[in-house]
């Protein structure tokens, strides 16, 4: 994992960004992804400005494999 130590719109334009499918009617609690050339940014909704995780793509897949 690499934090970017920039804003999440550096990493991505605000468009590219998604929520999950899972995520409530509400949209209080969130968090969003983007998918970019080999890799996976993670930003919270709430914050769309701030901070980004990048993950590399094997082990953001890794993740969700492990979670489902």
């Amino acid at each position: 994992m690499t934090t970017t130590g920039t804003n999440a719109t550096d990493v991505a334009p605000e468009a590219a960004w998604f929520k999950s499918s899972y995520s409530g009617a509400e949209g209080n609690a969130c968090v969003e992804a983007v998918i970019l050339q080999s890799a996976v940014g993670v930003r919270d909704s709430k914050d769309e400005k701030g901070p980004a995780l990048i993950f590399q793509s094997s082990t953001w897949t890794t993740f969700v494999s492990s979670v489902r």
